[in-house]
């Protein structure tokens, strides 16, 4: 891949989600880009089956380039609970048996934390984010947000777990952010705007 105007490449996802939150950053930071997500373009879903974020991403971005023919960005992210030993993590759509129902998920996580104190109560969202050219390059990168868990859901913007998640040293659940405001703090946006940097260099190169 060199250059970037005039260049396409595949968003791996069919979460509508990210895909807003994904095109807005990838939009802004490789402006001669056009991107077009593998749902419009029919493509497969893959099995995600790697034991990390990582592994999944790049699964879903390998996938998209070799059945597209282009280069593929995807992610993989999810929350990350202490006081539950790490999880959901790379369960986090599915956490309570359906994927993607978020209302559930987010139910049933509190239901789990209910008894939890609030000092007890620190978790992180995580992100991987994956990047694979046609020519065999494979960049990844994580973005890491710190934060703590409501006691009930806030504010009706984002998705997943966003209701019930308030950045460290925050009072607004990341439901309450704007969009610009979520993408210039958020996991999926620290690790995009890294890994931007790095496929930035990997087309002048």
């Amino acid at each position: 891949m060199s250059g970037g105007e005039g260049k396409r490449a595949v968003l791996a996802t069919g979460n509508e989600g990210k895909r807003a939150e994904l095109e807005a950053i990838l939009s802004r930071t490789l402006p001669g880009m056009t991107v077009v997500t593998s749902s419009a373009l029919g493509l497969a879903n893959p099995v995600e089956d790697g034991t990390t974020f990582e592994e999944n991403a790049l699964i879903k971005a390998r996938a998209a380039a070799a059945e597209s023919g282009m280069p593929a960005f995807a992610d993989d992210s999810g929350l990350t609970v202490s006081i539950l030993g790490g999880s959901p993590g790379i369960f986090s759509a599915r956490w309570s048996g359906a994927h993607g129902d978020d209302l559930a998920n987010n139910r049933l996580l509190l239901a789990q934390l209910a008894d939890v104190k609030d000092a007890d109560r620190g978790a992180a969202f995580v992100c991987a984010a994956a990047f694979v050219d046609t020519d065999g390059t494979e960049i990844v990168c994580r973005g890491a947000l710190p934060g703590t868990l409501a006691r009930a859901p806030r504010g009706s913007g984002g998705f997943g777990y966003d209701p019930i998640f308030i950045p460290e040293g925050q009072e607004r659940s990341l439901a309450e952010y704007s969009r610009e405001e979520k993408n210039a703090v958020s996991h999926r946006g620290r690790a995009f705007t890294e890994l931007v940097e790095k496929v930035r260099a990997h087309i002048a190169g």
